[in-house]
């Protein structure tokens, strides 16, 4: 089903009759859970990023109702003596005023039109979009500007605002990074409780590629021992080649303080069979060596090859190519002859 704005006329639909529906669909039952948004100002939309592959960050949100037990945002919130671990998760903060504040940056002489990752720290398709629909102005924002955007999203209310990205495609460029780390029915629920299941996010992420979105799956985090099996990481990569991702990554689970401590607690309580392995693997560090996650991401790879995971779009959004810098072909000015040949010119 064509889900432009195009399309849902052609198809006899009003204009938002069909965004309508799916924001209900992710935001409603979310509607009584005894989240509290705090409606604040910001007084800067765009965050520098260190160590992350990009420069630029923006959250409309700060806080998520997923709850996911691996969230590496829990670390920030430790670090920064926000909200108590057990708020996290229903206590939002809505940063009303960032569409107008980003309008401002980016009209800014000093701004060089970088990438902009939305959702780094949050996902920006949470329940509360549904509500507020401030990611869908920044999209707005960010598409007049004509400047390049990517998103990193768990939520499919995303295929609402494909007529804005599509519109924004064809200015810049534009991608949609779908976060699935498993398909696996019972590692999902225990670890993700309130996201959209993943096939419902693969089924977003097929409407954003057949609109000509460049969109692909990041399988992060993958848990050892628990989403690592080869049957596993072989139907995540199967699923996402049947939903026409445009590419694939992974990455494994890692484990800083604030985020340590809650995925411990759970791992106790959901696979009290691994907490021995993770205390172990993560004695002493965050990260995982070369050794454990070199493997896995090898194999993730290979699956991707015999898949045959590649961009496959039938329409491919662009956004024009620049014009060529015109040549001032100016005549050059002529060369004084000399005195004796201007006279024998004249006298001939």
């Amino acid at each position: 089903m064509d889900v432009s704005r195009a399309g849902r006329q052609r198809e006899g639909h009003p204009p938002d009759a069909i965004a309508d529906r799916y924001e209900r669909l992710f935001y409603h039952p979310c509607v009584g859970m005894g989240i509290e948004y705090r409606e604040e100002p910001c007084k800067s939309a765009l965050n520098p990023v260190k160590g992350m592959g990009f420069k630029w960050s923006l959250n409309p949100y700060m806080g998520c109702v997923h709850r996911c037990t691996f969230c590496y945002v829990r670390h920030f919130e430790h670090r920064s003596d926000r909200p108590a671990d057990d708020r996290y998760g229903t206590s939002i903060r809505v940063k009303a005023n960032i569409a107008d504040v980003l309008r401002k940056e980016l009209a800014r002489p000093s701004w060089r039109h970088e990438l902009v990752v939305i959702g780094a720290a949050t996902d920006p398709y949470q329940p509360a979009e549904g509500r507020y629909h401030l990611t869908r102005a920044c999209l707005e924002t960010l598409r007049d500007a004509a400047n390049p955007l990517s998103i990193i999203t768990r939520g499919p209310m995303i295929v609402r605002d494909i007529d804005v990205l599509t519109d924004a495609a064809r200015r810049a460029d534009v991608s949609v990074t779908f976060s699935v780390p498993t398909v696996d029915e019972e590692v999902w629920r225990k670890t993700e409780p309130s996201t959209a299941h993943p096939r419902q996010r693969l089924r977003a992420l097929a409407r954003l590629v057949e609109a000509g979105i460049n969109a692909r799956v990041g399988m992060a985090p993958i848990l050892p021992g628990i989403s690592d099996k080869p049957e596993q990481l072989r139907e995540v990569v199967r699923a996402a080649r049947e939903a026409g991702a445009t590419g694939i990554w992974a990455n494994l689970l890692f484990l800083r303080p604030g985020t340590r401590e809650h995925f411990l607690e759970h791992l106790a309580e959901d696979w009290p069979e691994q907490l021995p392995q993770y205390q172990e693997l993560y004695a002493g560090r965050a990260y995982l060596g070369a050794d454990v996650m070199k493997p896995v991401k090898q194999a993730v790879s290979g699956l991707a090859r015999e898949y045959g995971i590649a961009d496959r779009r039938k329409v491919r959004l662009a956004p024009p190519p620049e014009p060529e810098q015109l040549s001032l072909a100016v005549d050059p000015v002529p060369k004084r002859a000399p005195a004796g040949a201007r006279g024998r010119r004249r006298a001939g």
